[in-house]
């Protein structure tokens, strides 16, 4: 049996996530029935990690594991042929024995994207957040800041969440203007669920007037999911690509 590795692109917006549910067609399910019509097996598919409803991917890392003599680098053609075009495999290749999706990654970069126009951009609603307001640019540098190096990120859990290991190191955080865009870039050795969405929603609040100056730090300190501020809309973020040793998911983004 050998074990192949994919770098999977989709757009989020009609699928309940990565993972397969019962309240509707999730990416993991329209590959795994893609697999089975190309090697005639029941395939289970693992991911870096899951992406919710609406979250997109630019360079999703998952593998299979496989009896098909197929040839890891046609599995792309077959695949994409049967995929829905809003899901498409950017590569494919024999894997390790001992590789794993998700246990293996040393880091994982999202990017989340807001519109600052007066009117929302037609062929970004889909993608970005749109915020018309005066937003203080300065205020987003210095909490972007704040959360770099380890910190228990506990209050930036989903409430309900009962994870014991909240820890998590930030390698990278910064915002960026480019028109009327701006992108908050995250890279980190791991996150919690709906973590970067509460983050990119806490600090939009700070710049906006709606929490003070400070409240990032607050909620670093007391840990409480109610210092900090709203959760960002899932249409903005994307999962840009995943590190491993020796493999890099952004090498193969065209």
């Amino acid at each position: 049996m050998k074990k192949v590795r994919l770098v999977i692109e989709y757009d989020g917006t009609n699928y309940v996530g990565w993972q397969t549910q019962n309240n509707g067609v999730s990416i993991q399910q329209s590959l795994e029935t893609a697999l089975k019509k190309v090697t005639k097996e029941d395939i289970s598919l693992h991911a870096s990690g899951r992406t919710d409803s609406g979250v997109h991917a630019l360079a999703q890392v998952a593998h299979f594991c496989t009896e098909a003599r197929m040839p890891a680098q046609k599995y792309p053609f077959a695949l994409n042929a049967l995929l829905p075009g809003d899901i498409r495999v950017r590569y494919a290749g024999d894997a390790p024995q001992n590789f794993h999706a998700r246990f293996d990654a040393t880091s994982k970069r999202y990017r989340y994207a807001v519109y600052c126009g007066a009117h929302m951009h037609a062929f970004l609603r889909h993608t970005a957040l749109h915020v018309h307001g005066a937003i203080d640019e300065a205020a987003l540098e210095q909490t972007a800041a704040a959360i770099m190096g380890r910190h228990d990120f506990r209050a930036f859990m989903a409430a309900g969440s009962t994870l014991a290991d909240t820890t998590r190191e930030i390698f990278f955080s910064k915002w960026t203007r480019a028109g009327h865009m701006l992108y908050y870039d995250i890279e980190g050795s791991g996150f919690l669920y709906n973590m970067v969405r509460i983050l990119v929603g806490t600090m939009l609040d700070i710049a906006c007037g709606t929490l003070p100056i400070g409240a990032i730090e607050r909620a670093l300190h007391t840990k409480l999911r109610a210092c900090a501020g709203v959760t960002a809309p899932a249409r903005g973020l994307t999962l840009m690509h995943v590190h491993y040793s020796g493999f890099n998911s952004e090498d193969f983004v065209e």
